[in-house]
């Protein structure tokens, strides 16, 4: 019997938080292509900005509006490299936004199959059955050493270096992302955030809230709403993406 067609609905929100001056989060979306993306920015003054606007740009560009000629893992790939490149030429020709960079988290859908992209912290969920499954690994220092047994969750907490990662677009001239191949399932649904979400909310309490009987902008509303109640340290993005029969 031949598996049914998956369609694909989404909605997004971005918040400067409680304690930045700016937002240096972006994200882009075409429910149209299939394509998905959160970016959280660093650098100093707008550089951030600017490099969180750049990849989004860029991957957007690459990945709905020109034809597809590779597997969509390449095309991630390619995507990749294309932002790294165009924020990283960037960075070079203007002294006032050298070493900036930007997280990247991105997910590719194909009728029942999806690809998540990551780079950075900037993680990828997915909620399915009622159960969070985090899908991305984080490239941060705390967390590889978390992955080593080198350090416990609760010291991560505490650690001094929680804010150091050690991958990202940009800040190299190449860059390499990790890319996930998943089989989607109506009813799926997919959580792409900044780390301004999970920095302040357990994967219970997103868990719990990712439950509830919402539309998917309220939802999203509900998410940021949290996250600035417990003290939206820094810019919130979540990008929600369910997939329905």
């Amino acid at each position: 019997m031949a598996s049914a067609v998956v369609h694909y609905a989404a909605s997004a929100l971005t918040d400067r938080g409680r304690k930045r001056a700016s937002n240096e989060d972006a994200f882009g979306l075409s429910v149209e292509h299939g394509v998905y993306i959160v970016c959280d920015g660093m650098g100093g003054a707008a550089a951030g900005e600017v490099a969180s606007t750049l990849a989004v740009g860029e991957m957007m560009q690459w990945l709905t509006q020109r034809p597809r000629t590779s597997p969509p893992p390449i095309e991630a790939a390619e995507a990749v490299n294309a932002a790294n490149e165009a924020i990283y030429s960037r960075s070079q020709r203007n002294p006032s936004l050298n070493g900036m960079g930007t997280t990247l988290v991105a997910l590719l859908v194909e009728d029942r199959r999806a690809w998540m992209v990551n780079v950075g912290d900037s993680r990828g969920y997915r909620l399915r059955n009622s159960n969070l499954e985090q899908i991305t690994l984080d490239h941060s220092l705390v967390e590889e050493q978390i992955r080593l047994g080198q350090m416990s969750q609760e010291e991560a907490l505490r650690s001094p270096l929680k804010n150091v990662i050690t991958r990202a677009l940009g800040t190299q001239s190449a860059v390499t992302p990790d890319i996930f191949e998943l089989e989607t399932e109506p009813g799926d649904l997919f959580l792409l955030c900044s780390d301004g979400l999970v920095r302040e909310l357990s994967d219970s309490v997103v868990e719990s809230l990712l439950r509830l009987d919402l539309t998917l902008e309220e939802m999203c509303s509900r998410l940021v709403e949290a996250a600035n109640e417990a003290g939206g340290h820094d810019n919130i993005t979540c990008l929600l993406v369910r997939a329905e029969a």
